[in-house]
């Protein structure tokens, strides 16, 4: 019986890992400080529970920042009009979000503009972060 009850508690706390990996917007992301950013897609991750975006930005004296972007989930986005092709490595793209509470090149993606000026909206209407721009 002693064996039974240390491997209940593991089974318990792993169940529960999803839960303490997900967070809120404003746990991890600062709105008063928010980025707008031009770059060109280099990779394009969706998953669960969020879809990231990574865009490599042009610094104002050349040097390239890379950046990693937030967005809602895969469901969210595609409620918000957005299909897997969307945006594609190699893309030119504008992102309006809010940076990382951590200061690192980190955001959650509110707006993605493409270079045809189509605005795709990136944020989840249930995460507590500000409406898209």
């Amino acid at each position: 019986m002693t064996v039974i009850i240390p491997v209940r508690g593991i089974a318990l706390l792993l169940a529960a890992a999803p839960i303490f990996a997900h967070h809120s917007f404003s746990m991890e992301f600062d709105s008063g400080h928010p980025v707008n950013l031009r770059g060109v897609v280099t990779r394009v991750e969706w998953r669960n529970p969020h879809t990231y975006l990574y865009v490599d930005v042009k610094g104002g004296e050349g040097k390239m920042t890379h950046w990693t972007f937030e967005t809602a989930g895969p469901a969210g986005l595609a409620r918000s009009g957005w299909h897997r092709d969307s945006v594609k490595v190699g893309d030119r793209v504008t992102v309006f979000g809010y940076r990382s509470r951590a200061g690192l090149n980190i955001a959650s993606a509110r707006a993605v503009v493409l270079m045809d000026g189509q605005k795709l909206y990136a944020g989840s209407a249930y995460d507590g972060g500000p409406g898209p721009k």
